[in-house]
């Protein structure tokens, strides 16, 4: 299979922008299980289990962001026409 990166060696697509999205859902989720313990339990122990509760819930949804296939991206063995000739699931021949 071709490599797909143009010169310099930076990925085509959208990945990087789906990355910065996944790593910010991330920074969230840790900052809200992070805070929720630190000092928010300080003052409302209610407060920080319903943090927790909703830090809980980032993680499925950030990889179902990160993973999300928008129309300017390429993926595995789909072409600019379509898919490549003699199909299969893009592992080559195994």
């Amino acid at each position: 299979m071709p490599d797909r990166r143009p010169p310099g060696g930076v990925p085509t697509g959208t990945r990087p922008r789906r990355e910065r999205r996944y790593f910010a859902l991330m920074a969230v989720c840790l900052t809200l299980f992070v805070s929720a313990w630190a000092f928010v339990r300080l003052f409302s122990v209610p407060l920080a289990i319903g943090m927790c509760v909703v830090a809980a819930l980032i993680p499925p949804v950030a990889a179902v962001v990160a993973n999300r296939r928008e129309e300017s991206d390429r993926w595995w063995d789909e072409g600019a026409d379509g898919p490549e000739e003699g199909g299969g699931d893009g592992r080559g021949d195994v």
